[in-house]
């Protein structure tokens, strides 16, 4: 195979949706899969037959039915948030594999329909139910190559920004961390400090931090009831 890799081929195939339906965390782990023979060529429902037409014609395989264990086909829809009842808590936004929800926390969002790819995935998280996707016209239905490239380009920036974005939050706190180990402070309240240097270095890396095992029991206890708050504060 010479120029492109097979994934990417098969990737420049698929609908660039980003939405999960397959199986996978977005189209381009889906392409691995199937370059790798791990997956079915009719796990799109984006896509479509056409889609599958396509995959079958590059892969040599034979045609087959959407699998409607991932979905079923139907025309192109996008988003829309009844302003009325947006609350402002922000999971749209979250869940929105391409940034094509705009607003801020507390104030009403809304949905920048030209950039919406239809992968619904900004439903489910709504706490108030008002989000809907509503099938466009059948003039603007079709969802071209130019769209598809958009939105990887957008799903791609997404996932780099979010990268930048953990990485500073945890060396803003590491750095906080190293700030307050400067100050006077008792042995014990050091060893935590510490530990909790070690950690966010631990989580930039993406690794698990090695070093609280040799700290007090009554620290590493203080440590794990932090860690719980944290959980639960995120499941809010």
């Amino acid at each position: 195979m010479t120029g492109r890799t097979l994934a990417e081929q098969i990737d420049a195939l698929l609908p660039q949706t980003q939405c999960t339906k397959c199986g996978y965390d977005a189209c381009r782990p889906y392409a691995e899969a199937m370059a790798a023979g791990a997956a079915d060529i009719n796990q799109c429902p984006p896509g479509g037959a056409a889609g599958i037409r396509k995959l079958a014609a590059l892969l040599q395989r034979r045609e087959e039915p959407l699998n409607p264990a991932h979905g079923t086909e139907r025309p192109r829809a996008v988003a829309f948030i009844d302003e009325a009842r947006c609350i402002g808590c922000t999971l749209c936004i979250q869940a929105c594999p391409v940034d094509a929800i705009v607003g801020a926390s507390k104030c009403m969002h809304t949905v920048i329909a030209e950039l919406c790819t239809g992968c619904d995935l900004c439903v489910p998280p709504c706490p108030v139910d008002c989000i809907a996707m509503l099938p466009l016209p059948q003039a603007q239905a079709t969802w071209t190559r130019t769209m598809a490239d958009a939105g990887r380009a957008r799903f791609q920036f997404r996932k780099l920004r979010l990268e930048r974005e953990r990485a500073e939050r945890a060396e803003r706190l590491a750095r906080k961390a190293q700030e307050r180990l400067a100050q006077p402070l008792a042995d014990d309240k050091k060893a935590m400090i510490l530990a909790a240097i070690e950690r966010a270095k631990a989580r930039k890396a993406g690794v698990a931090p090695k070093n609280t095992d040799a700290l007090p029991p009554q620290i590493q206890a203080q440590i794990a009831a932090i860690d719980a708050r944290r959980a639960a504060a995120k499941k809010r």
